[in-house]
């Protein structure tokens, strides 16, 4: 496995959401991150198959457009009722306008349409990670959080799906939930756990 020896590290999202977490992940470590929406990188078209495919990608596509290393994200909520959609399709559910107030509002319209019934549905996030250099070295790493759905939406903290996920053994959303408890169990930090393991 390749060590990220550079200082600064492009991080391949325009989701603030996703950067702000990540840059919490990594405030311990001596390393600059910026957002590739600051560097004027576009956002490459999702055409992968699975997280990995799609995280190594857009890693892929920052790096080489800032010759730095870059940190890629693909992140989404998997719904076994429905057939596990959103899945990769997380973000796009929400929109052009990443409007996940509707997203989440068709998630509870889907299933009960399908089940007949929108309370304790199964349900897990995954997140996966791709480091990659200009050269065209990546590394994945993939992290999951099961847990059960929860209708209406509760808690404005976190962002995307958050507000309708209680993950397993808890009994409040990741939408009510503060960031550093949230840091501790999250698919994102499983899998940030897995890169620092790996990549630092």
């Amino acid at each position: 496995m390749r060590k990220l020896k550079e200082k600064k590290l492009v991080l391949a999202t325009h989701n603030q959401g996703k950067v702000r977490e990540l840059a919490d992940l990594l405030a311990r470590f001596d390393i600059q991150v910026v957002g590739a929406e600051k560097l004027g990188i576009d956002e490459p078209e999702e055409t992968g198959e699975t997280f990995k495919e799609n995280a190594k990608l857009k890693a892929l596509h920052s790096a080489r457009a800032a010759s730095l290393p870059a940190l890629a994200d693909d992140s989404g909520l998997v719904v076994p009722a429905l057939d596990g959609q959103p899945g990769i399709y997380s973000a796009r559910w929400a929109g052009p306008e990443k409007n996940f107030t509707l997203a989440m509002k068709k998630v509870e319209e889907e299933l009960l349409a399908k089940t007949g019934d929108t309370s304790g549905n199964l349900a897990h996030f995954v997140c996966a990670l791709s480091l990659a250099w200009p050269d065209g070295t990546t590394m994945e790493f993939e992290g999951k959080i099961h847990g059960i759905l929860n209708f209406p939406p509760r808690g404005n903290k976190g962002f995307g799906y958050d507000p309708i996920f209680i993950p397993k053994d808890h009994d409040i959303t990741f939408g009510e939930m503060d960031a550093t408890a949230k840091h501790k169990i999250s698919h994102r930090a499983k899998a940030f756990n897995q890169l620092i393991r790996n990549a630092f």
